[in-house]
């Protein structure tokens, strides 16, 4: 019975219009009944949960599975979301994969590393728990987030402060490693584009960036140069269609070397990345 609900579920939700209709149907399904996706099959018919038609409509209204489940996946960790706080996306994982190899390329004992518009903590715990002796700063801005940010952290090594990015962690001038964002860099001019699941739930302050979405990235790569140690490293996320004006941020002229573009999984330009430059 529950594999059938499932399968007039997954139509409900591609017609819909919802991106991943047989994923989110089994991942609803999952979540009311305690179990795996996996394990679905083993859901005896008279153990099926009528509120499952309430969490697909949800969904169907373009609510975000994570928001109904409360529960996001990013890496190896499971975080828990909700409304106020950015929900990580699978694109940002090939960011931080590539932060990681770089650190572990520094061959540095214990590596400084600052996330900065840490939203969830997905970037700054992942990091925190694929580089075992990292030493990870993460700042949020929004009192939002921070509610789930506090949440995610909880017993975790990471150092967590509320602040302004622009401004942050002056206490670590010219010490830092590895300074990675994903901020926000969606061009104001592109509302109307944006997936509904973004637009209508994310924070606002999660999504837009003036004009032409680079205005915090202009900001932040002040921010990194700051930061940095000669030699460390600049991490930031962009749009894919921004895969040409991010590197030029990060200028010679402006103390950067070996600026590069880089794509994600689906070979979209995703990420640039930069070197603070020797004196």
């Amino acid at each position: 019975m529950l594999l059938a609900e499932v399968a007039q579920a997954t139509q409900r939700l591609a017609d819909a219009g919802v991106p991943s209709p047989r994923t989110d149907a089994e991942e609803l399904a999952a979540y009311l009944h305690g179990v795996k996706r996996g394990e679905l099959h083993t859901v005896p018919d008279a153990d099926f949960d009528a509120r499952y038609w309430e969490v697909v409509a949800r969904r169907e209204a373009r609510e975000p599975l994570q928001h109904i489940t409360g529960r996001a996946y990013f890496r190896y960790l499971e975080l828990q979301v909700g409304p106020g706080v950015f929900v990580p996306r699978p694109e940002t994982e090939s960011v931080v994969g590539w932060a990681i190899d770089a650190v572990r390329a520094m061959d540095v004992v214990e590596p400084c590393i600052v996330d900065l518009c840490t939203g969830s903590g997905a970037i700054a715990l992942a990091l925190a728990q694929e580089v075992p002796r990292s030493r990870v700063y993460a700042v949020e801005l929004s009192e939002d987030a921070l509610v789930w940010t506090r949440k995610n952290m909880e017993g975790s090594r990471v150092e967590l402060r509320q602040g302004d990015a622009l401004t942050a962690f002056p206490d670590l001038d010219g010490q830092v490693d590895l300074v990675v964002s994903n901020p926000p860099y969606i061009p104001l001019t592109e509302w109307e584009y944006v997936a509904p699941e973004a637009r209508d739930h994310d924070p606002q302050m999660a999504l837009f960036s003036g004009e032409d979405g680079l205005d915090l990235i202009r900001g932040l790569e002040r921010t990194a140069h700051r930061l940095l140690r000669p030699g460390g490293v600049v991490v930031v996320e962009h749009a894919d269609t921004q895969g040409g004006q991010v590197p030029w941020i990060f200028t010679e002229e402006r103390g950067w070397a070996d600026a590069a573009d880089h794509p994600d999984l689906n070979n979209r330009p995703r990420f640039a990345t930069a070197r603070k430059a020797l004196p």
